[in-house]
C-alpha cells in the first residue's frame, strides 16, 4: 500500500505557492509602483502613465509607439557602494586567484584579494577596465551564463547579501 503522504506534502505546497502568488499579485495591482514612497515624482509618474494610456484621451500614446528609457544611474539596479557589476567582477577575482599566483603581488588584483576595495579602485578607470577584461573575457556566453547562475545560486542557497557594504568603501 503506498503512502499518501508525499502527494498531500505536494500539495500543501502547491497551495502555499498559489496563495503567495495571488497575494503578491493583489499587493502589486494595489500599488503600481509599491517599492517607491508617496510624495510628488510617484504621483506625477502615476498621473502621466493614466493620461497616456487611456484611449481616446488628448494625450493617449499607441502602445505600438510606447518608448521606455533607462539610465545607468541605479533606476534598476544598485549604485551604491558600485554597480553590481563590479561586485560580480570582484568575486571572480576571488574565484580565479588561485589560478593567478601573480595577482598578489599586482594592482588592483592584490587590493581586492586581500579585501581593500578601495585600495583597488585607488587605480581609477584603468584599473576598473582590467578588473572587468580579466573577469569577462576568454569565455564564450555560455560558459559566462554558467558562471552567472552558479555564483546566483551560491549566493541564495547561503542567503549570503552583496559582498561589499558601503562601509567598506
Amino acid at each position: 500500500m503506498r503512502s499518501t503522504r508525499p502527494n498531500r506534502v505536494i500539495l500543501a505546497l502547491t497551495w502555499l505557492v498559489l496563495m503567495c502568488l495571488q497575494s503578491w499579485s493583489a499587493l502589486a495591482a494595489a500599488d503600481a509602483l509599491p517599492s517607491w514612497n508617496d510624495g510628488p515624482a510617484k504621483q506625477a509618474i502615476l498621473d502621466f502613465a493614466a493620461r497616456v494610456t487611456k484611449e481616446g484621451g488628448p494625450d493617449y500614446v499607441a502602445p505600438s509607439e510606447r518608448v521606455a528609457v533607462f539610465d545607468n544611474d541605479g533606476a534598476l539596479w544598485a549604485e551604491r557602494p558600485f554597480y553590481f557589476q563590479l561586485a560580480f567582477a570582484i568575486d571572480r577575482i576571488k574565484a580565479l586567484a588561485p589560478q593567478h599566483p601573480e595577482w598578489t603581488n599586482e594592482e588592483p588584483f592584490a587590493s581586492l584579494l586581500k579585501g581593500d576595495v578601495k585600495g583597488a579602485l585607488a587605480g581609477g578607470e584603468h584599473a576598473i577596465i582590467e578588473i572587468v577584461e580579466v573577469t569577462h573575457s576568454g569565455m564564450t556566453t555560455e560558459e559566462f551564463n554558467g558562471v552567472v547562475k552558479e555564483l546566483a545560486c551560491k549566493r541564495q542557497a547561503s542567503h549570503e547579501r552583496a559582498p561589499i557594504h558601503g562601509d567598506d568603501l
